[in-house]
């Protein structure tokens, strides 16, 4: 099928790219294969000196790249300006310290003993479109510097991003074949994983996805990095300084127009200040400003697809109908393109879908809880287990906070957000594997045991 660049803000069609024959993949996995030999021997330095480049390139067209971002996906422009700046950010964080976290590590035993950190091959990299360049980025930058070689299958509504991420790490002097796009629609994927010549693979995405991903991949004996789904929890207790959390709640659950895994989408709240949390968070969410995301005055863009605006309205629609509150928002905005209005829902019955299932758009959910205790059995009672938040001063709260959460990462005080310097990932059905700091980059690496006998024996 052809892949097709849809504004989601009109619904133009304004961009139609012929998928690759099968010749074609094999031709560009034959490349990624072969420039292996050559990438995997050069050094740190040379390898940094590309990726550097690549963060000079993102900064110094950060409108232009940040406009086709927005153009192809719907989020603000000012967000997409701030995502290849964190992109620009991310490769001179690995270009830097590459060095460092791949060195090798001594071990202390009878013989002289190291472990050694060396590069896999060929890593196919399945990407989402809600952060077109910042997924694919924080994953190109690490797994280059470690000497890998990189093949993506990006989003198929993000085809032009995908290409001129391509086109960045050529200019930025990456030899030809050091990383390609796969112009590829999802149904291909699967022998694409099973092609000998693909060392592992790592996918963003639906839960759905990667179990798909991590059976194919399974099949042939091939590591995969799943970062998944979330529901994450964002619990405020009395001693939270709400002038902080309430904006932060609302900045939280509509980052992206509410499509990011890492979304707060569950507000759990203690009933000491519940009533006046929903109030100003209803009023912060009610604020905002929906329109064309292009504008600079503009809080809340289109939803990525019009299937997605149909989702999230049978999502909520049935919610209420379960017997679900609704306290704002709650419908379609009519007018042309993927619009939906923000929304709050309360008092949410466990058999409402939003319950369980991720809510990817513009949709809170508020729940009302007694004590600590209460907050962290409502916090776990998910599949997910991606991010958590909690507003508190109490050191004590926050210490349990930190142990009983389960989820991949929790943060006090502030919102849950990815950094190069800090490893990413999630447990349960928000998947395996971490991407980001010093663990992401040794993800895609041959952990060597070397053992070397002293002399004399």
């Amino acid at each position: 099928m052809a892949l097709k660049s849809i504004n989601p803000t009109n619904g133009t069609e304004f961009a139609i790219f012929k998928e690759l024959s099968a010749a074609e993949i094999d031709g560009k996995l034959g490349l990624a294969a072969s420039t292996f030999s050559l990438w995997k021997q050069k050094t740190y330095a040379e390898r940094g000196k590309i990726i550097s480049n690549a963060a000079k390139i993102l900064l110094s067209e950060k409108d232009k790249w940040g406009e086709l971002i927005t153009l192809e996906m719907g989020k603000t422009l000012a967000s997409a300006k701030a995502e290849v700046e964190k992109c620009a950010l991310t490769c001179n964080f690995y270009a830097e310290n590459a060095s460092a976290f791949l060195s090798d590590e001594k071990i202390v035993t009878e013989t002289n003993s190291y472990v050694r950190y060396l590069p896999l091959g060929v890593i196919l990299a399945i990407m989402p479109w809600n952060f077109p360049f910042w997924q694919a980025f924080r994953f190109i930058a690490p797994t280059l510097m470690a000497g890998n070689t990189c093949v993506l299958k990006h989003a198929s509504n993000v085809p032009q991003c995908a290409l001129a991420l391509e086109e960045i790490l050529v200019r930025a002097g990456a030899p030809v074949g050091t990383f390609q796009t796969l112009l590829i629609s999802s149904d291909r994927v699967a022998p694409v994983i099973q092609d000998p010549r693909i060392a592992a693979v790592t996918l963003t995405g639906s839960e759905g996805a990667g179990a798909r991903v991590a059976s194919v991949a399974g099949t042939s004996l091939k590591k995969c990095v799943l970062e998944l789904g979330g529901n994450d929890p964002f619990i405020v207790l009395p001693s939270a300084k709400l002038d902080r959390a309430v904006p932060a709640a609302v900045k939280s659950r509509m980052m992206a127009n509410g499509q990011s895994c890492v979304c707060a989408k569950r507000f759990i709240v203690h009933s000491a200040i519940y009533d006046k949390f929903e109030r100003e968070f209803t009023k912060g969410v009610q604020a905002l400003r929906i329109g064309d995301p292009m504008l600079a005055n503009t809080d809340i863009g289109p939803l990525a697809t019009a299937d997605a605006v149909d989702t999230v309205e049978q999502q909520v629609n049935r919610s209420i109908a379960a017997g679900a509150r609704l306290v704002a928002g709650g419908k379609r905005i009519d007018q042309v393109g993927n619009f939906y209005m923000p929304t709050v829902l309360a008092d949410i019955p466990l058999s409402a879908p939003v319950y369980a299932e991720e809510v990817f758009a513009p949709v809170a959910m508020l729940f009302k809880v007694n004590s600590l205790d209460e907050a962290i059995d409502l916090a776990n009672n998910t599949p997910f287990g991606l991010g958590s938040s909690i507003w508190t001063e109490d050191a004590q709260e926050r210490d349990r906070a930190v142990t009983e959460l389960d989820a991949g990462q929790t943060f006090v005080n502030s919102i849950v957000a990815s950094d190069p310097r800090l490893p990413f990932g999630g447990i349960k059905l928000s998947g395996y594997g971490r991407e980001l700091g010093a663990l992401g980059i040794r993800e895609f690496t041959n952990i060597k045991t070397v053992s070397i006998a002293r002399d004399g024996w």
